[in-house]
Parts: C-alpha cells; structure tokens; sequence
C-alpha cells in the first residue's frame, strides 16, 4: 500500500494569500473607471481611420439620466470635417456598480428592439432597431450612433462594433 503524501502545513498560509492576491489583482484590470474626460477614449483619429472621413473635435454635454434615480451621463458629438455629413454620438454613464449598470441595459433594451446580441470584450451588449451600439462592461455603459446611418447598414454595424471594441479595450 503506497502512502499519501500530506503536504507541509507551513506552506499553506502563503499559498492561500498569493491565490487571493492573483484573484483579486485579475478582477481589478477586467475593469476601470474611465478618464475624466470621457470623449478622450474614443479620439478623433480613430474616428476618421474606422470611419474613413474625418471628424471634428467632440462637442461635450451632459447626457440625461435614464431614469430620475439614475446617473447622468456625458454626450461627446462628433461632426465630419469635410465629405459626407455625418453626426456621431458618443454617450458614456459610469454607474454605482456592475450590477446597476447591467440592469439599466437590459432596462432600456426593450426601448430599442428588436436587438441583436453582439460579443466582444464587454460583458453586454446589442445593437438596436437603429444599428445604434449599447455596451456596458463593467460599471460602465456606452452608445455610439451614427447620423445618417448610409445605405449599407451591415458596413456600419461593424464600424461601430470597431469603435466599441476601442472603447472597451480602455475600460
């Protein structure tokens, strides 16, 4: 009969803490607050190389609450410089947790239908009747429309689902 071996009873404090410490340290870099200026994560660079047409400097205006016991938001509004007149809306809520933020979506989904899942590196999101994107990856919620959307709507999903892939890698 062979003998189980048991393992050095010193070693097992250090090994609990270092597995709490990696768990812990691995939910902390899944999400952050975004900066202050919010319209900082989505650049105008970035718009024009997604988009391929260049936009001006965003304009910055506080977004209404989604309900009077909810958190307002920021509005960043994008113009195109030159070519095709086109408007898009950047709208970003940083909500009291994960939770709150996962309901207020899944709250205001049914104003948008019929919605399509979409997946990325986000905990939620879908794009609405409107081809509009609404994201939420972590305490953190998102919209990007663009105005007018274009005939090839397939072609701006997938632009927009770029600029929030972008915005939730920063996130």
């Amino acid at each position: 009969m062979t003998r189980m071996r048991i393992p050095n009873s010193r070693a097992l404090p250090p090994a609990i803490f270092l597995t709490f410490a990696i768990f812990t340290t691995n939910l902390a870099l899944q999400a952050k607050d975004p900066p202050p200026d919010v319209c900082a994560l989505l650049p105008v660079g970035q718009l024009a190389k997604v988009l391929g047409q260049p936009f001006g400097p965003p304009a910055k205006t506080t977004a209404p609450a989604a309900a009077q016991d909810h958190v307002t938001g920021t509005d960043c509004i994008y113009q195109t410089g030159a070519g095709l007149p086109r408007k898009l809306l950047f709208r970003i809520y940083l909500d009291p947790s994960p939770a709150v933020a996962k309901d207020t979506l899944n709250q205001l989904s049914a104003y948008f239908g019929p919605n399509t899942t979409v997946t990325g590196n986000w905990d939620n999101a879908y794009l609405d009747a409107r081809h509009a994107i609404h994201v939420q990856k972590g305490k953190v919620r998102y919209y990007l429309d663009i105005d007018p959307i274009g005939t090839d709507t397939a072609k701006a999903e997938k632009q927009l689902k770029a600029l929030a892939t972008q915005v939730a890698a920063q996130l």
